[in-house]
């Protein structure tokens, strides 16, 4: 359990009211990430209208609010769902992490446009720099990643472009191939078909700069076997 003295605060507005725990920092953060919730983040098991004053939330309030009163369901709803306080050290550790995320999403999904091929990772990373992007560490990386391009356009040339092309896999590494198409979040596959000789032919669609990465690993999976067509936009 962590001491009064390392804790920071979660807080949660419900229903009109206002509710705050006393929580363990880094453990708080991995039960907002996922894991499961465990008493011990919490440095006094009460719940709070302002824990610095250390005002307490009467047991009908919280009712009233989470359907119950007790605990682990009410902290969990706090630190999940709520604000959390967090420390300079982790706050700038979730910036790096989401600047490493937008960087890697614009590698793989944007090109420069005069030349038609990506732009590697630290040339995007130069030119945030250069143009002083800023990086929210609590909002989605979808969002920031257009953001991002917007400030970026001064400074580099540099766009978001999708292609459409056609795929034949032949049936001796049908499996594989497959495999690595569905191995690529980014790719979309509107229409597939299974031939009778066992190949399978598919029109997906792509942002240009996987197409590089994605040609190379069916190459690999096929033993240089498929055909990648690039057939639009």
């Amino acid at each position: 359990m962590v001491t009064l003295e390392d804790a920071v605060i979660a807080r949660l507005d419900i229903k009109g009211e206002h509710f705050e725990l006393l929580v363990d920092p880094e453990l708080a953060w991995k039960i907002r990430e996922g894991e499961p919730m465990d008493l011990r983040v919490l440095a006094v098991e009460q719940v709070f209208r302002d824990a610095g004053k250390g005002e307490r939330a009467s047991d009908q309030s919280l009712e009233e609010a989470f359907g119950t009163s007790e605990m682990k369901v009410i902290a969990q709803q706090i630190i999940t769902q709520g604000n959390l306080q967090l420390t300079t050290e982790r706050r700038k550790a979730l910036q790096e992490q989401k600047r490493k995320a937008i960087i890697a999403e614009l590698a793989r999904t944007s090109i420069n446009p005069q030349t038609h091929t990506p732009h590697p990772p630290l040339r995007i990373q130069l030119a945030m720099e250069g143009a002083k992007v800023h990086v929210d560490p609590f909002k989605p990386v979808d969002l920031q990643v257009r953001e991002v391009l917007e400030a970026l356009r001064p400074v580099l040339p540099i766009r978001i472009e999708r292609l459409k092309a056609v795929v034949q896999i032949p049936a001796t590494h049908v499996g594989k191939g497959y495999a690595v198409l569905r191995s690529f979040p980014e790719v979309g596959i509107q229409r597939e078909e299974w031939r009778p000789d066992g190949s399978w032919l598919g029109v997906v669609q792509l942002p240009a700069g996987v197409k590089e990465e994605l040609c190379n690993r069916l190459n690999d999976a096929t033993a240089g076997q498929v055909e990648v067509k690039v057939v639009g936009d």
